[in-house]
């Protein structure tokens, strides 16, 4: 829920590195390892999609972050 906030109503931003517009990432037709590596509890974006959606979905704050370390010490992540 909170990711679809940060979204709102678009579908896409600016990369960061090109400034090109991009279309987030679309689970239902591409594969996550395609754009996005997990190092630790971050997520490192691949791609111009895995950048857009990484920037705009803000997940790696800190408190996404913080998130994930604890679902990891669980053994609930990834």
């Amino acid at each position: 829920m909170r990711c679809n906030r940060y979204k709102g109503p678009n579908v896409g931003s600016f990369d960061p590195v090109t400034g090109e517009l991009v279309a987030f990432f679309n689970p239902r037709t591409q594969h996550w390892e395609n754009h996005f590596r997990l190092e630790g509890t971050e997520m490192r974006p691949l791609t111009p999609e895995g950048r857009v959606t990484v920037k705009i979905l803000r997940l790696n704050d800190e408190d996404r972050v913080r998130e994930r370390q604890q679902l990891m010490r669980a053994g609930l992540y990834p």
